[in-house]
C-alpha cells in the first residue's frame, strides 16, 4: 500500500479505501479482524495519554489509539483520563497551582483534587505527565515527567504522521469524558467535539474514528453534529450519568442493544460482559452479548485487558503480586474467540500477538 498523504482530508476520508477500522459501520460475514486499540496508548508501558504512548502503541502494532478527551477552562480539548489530573500530572508538586485544589462533585461523586476545568490550555502545557498506577507499573513511572498535556489536534496530527509514515491506517478512538458534568459549568461538549472532528477531516461515516461516551444523550446530540462512527459504551455496573434510574445491564440486552442501533454504531462493554468467569475465577465462555449486538447491527469492543493480577480473574493469576503479569493471552484469546469487533487494551503488543496472523 502506497504511503498516506498527511493531509487532514486523506486522514478523515481519504483512509477509508485503506482498510480503515470503521470503514464498515455493520458486522458482515466477511468481517475484517479484530482491530486493537491502544488503550490510552500504550499504557501498561508509558504514562498514559503521552506521546510517548502513543508512539510505542503505534510501534507495537495498534490499529486504533484512543484518547480521552476532557475540557480546560477555555474549551479545549485534552487528552486526560479524567477533569482530576492530580494523578496523572505533576500538578500537585506545582506551588504555583496549589491554591486551585479544590473539591467537586463529578457526576455524583466526591472528587478532590486538580480540575482542568479551573487551568487554561497555556497552563496546562506547563504540566508533566506521571504514571497513574506507579506501584503495578513501576518501569512506567521511570518515564514520569518526559512528556506533557497533548490535546485532541496534537493526537490526531501524530496519528496523521504515522500513518503517514508506516503506510498503514491509524485510528482514533476519542472518548467524551463526563458531558454531562461540563454542561453543569456551562461547556457544551458535543458541540466542541462535532467541530474538532471537522476541523481535523474525521467527520465522515467512513474516517477512522470511533467517538466513545459512557452517557447516552450526548451521542444522540453528536448523531445530529456529526457524521462520525459512535460508540455507546456501557458498564457492569452504574448507569449514564445523564441518564438516572437507568442501568447499564438493561441497556445490553436484545432490546437495549437494539436501541442503542438507533444513534450509534458499537457497543464497549467491559470485558466481563463478554465473557463469564465462574465462581473459581475461571473464563466460563461467552455471554450473549456479542450474537445480540451483532444481531442489532452493532460491532463490539470490550474493555480493558490489562496483563497484571490485579486486573485478572483468578484462575489466569500468576505470581504472588498484584502487578506480577498473568496469563493475559488467554483472556485476549477467548474475547477474540467471542467474535468481537476490536477490544481495548494497555498493552498493544500482547494484543497483536494474542490475535495471531
Amino acid at each position: 500500500m502506497r504511503p498516506l498523504a498527511p493531509s487532514r482530508r486523506a486522514f478523515g476520508v481519504g483512509l477509508a479505501a485503506a482498510g480503515a477500522v470503521m470503514a464498515s459501520a455493520r458486522p458482515s460475514s466477511a468481517a475484517p479482524r479484530p482491530q486493537v486499540v491502544a488503550h490510552r496508548g500504550a499504557s501498561g508501558y508509558r504514562p498514559e495519554h503521552t506521546a510517548s504512548a502513543y508512539l510505542l502503541a503505534i510501534a507495537q502494532g495498534a490499529d486504533v489509539i484512543e484518547p480521552d478527551l476532557v475540557l480546560t477552562k477555555d474549551g479545549a480539548l485534552v487528552a486526560r483520563h479524567e477533569n482530576e489530573i492530580g494523578g496523572a500530572t505533576d500538578v500537585a508538586s506545582r506551588p504555583e497551582f496549589a491554591a486551585r485544589k479544590t473539591v467537586r462533585d463529578v457526576d455524583g461523586e466526591r472528587v478532590e483534587g486538580w480540575f482542568t476545568e479551573d487551568f487554561t490550555l497555556a497552563e496546562l502545557k506547563t504540566l508533566r505527565a506521571r504514571e497513574r498506577l506507579p506501584q503495578l507499573r513501576p518501569d512506567s513511572a521511570r518515564h514520569d515527567g518526559e512528556d506533557g498535556v497533548l490535546t485532541f489536534a496534537e493526537v490526531a496530527a501524530l496519528a496523521r504522521r504515522e500513518s503517514a509514515r508506516l503506510g498503514r491506517t491509524i485510528g482514533l478512538c476519542p472518548e467524551m469524558k463526563h458531558p454531562a458534568h461540563f454542561r453543569r459549568l456551562g461547556m457544551a461538549f458535543e458541540l466542541i467535539m462535532a467541530a474538532a472532528l471537522k476541523a481535523e477531516g474525521l467527520d465522515d461515516a467512513a474516517a477512522p474514528v470511533l467517538v466513545q461516551c459512557f452517557e447516552v444523550g450526548p451521542l444522540k446530540t453528536l448523531a445530529t453534529l456529526s457524521r462520525a462512527t459512535r460508540v455507546q459504551l456501557v458498564s457492569a455496573e452504574g448507569g449514564p450519568a445523564d441518564l438516572p434510574g437507568v442501568r447499564y445491564a438493561d441497556m445490553v440486552t436484545a432490546a437495549g442493544l437494539k436501541s442503542i442501533a438507533g444513534y450509534a454504531q458499537a457497543v464497549g462493554p467491559e470485558w466481563r460482559q463478554v465473557l463469564k468467569v465462574d465462581a473459581v475465577g475461571a473464563l466460563a465462555g461467552p455471554t450473549a452479548l456479542v450474537t445480540d449486538a451483532h444481531a442489532a447491527g452493532l460491532k463490539v469492543f470490550p474493555w480493558t485487558v490489562r496483563a497484571e493480577n490485579a486486573f485478572l480473574p483468578q484462575a489466569l493469576q500468576r505470581g504472588a503480586a498484584p502487578g506480577d503479569r498473568g496469563d493475559v493471552a488467554a483472556l485476549l484469546k477467548a474475547l477474540y474467540a467471542a467474535g468481537v469487533d476490536g477490544l481495548f487494551s494497555d498493552f498493544p503488543d500482547l494484543a497483536v500477538a494474542a490475535r495471531g496472523g
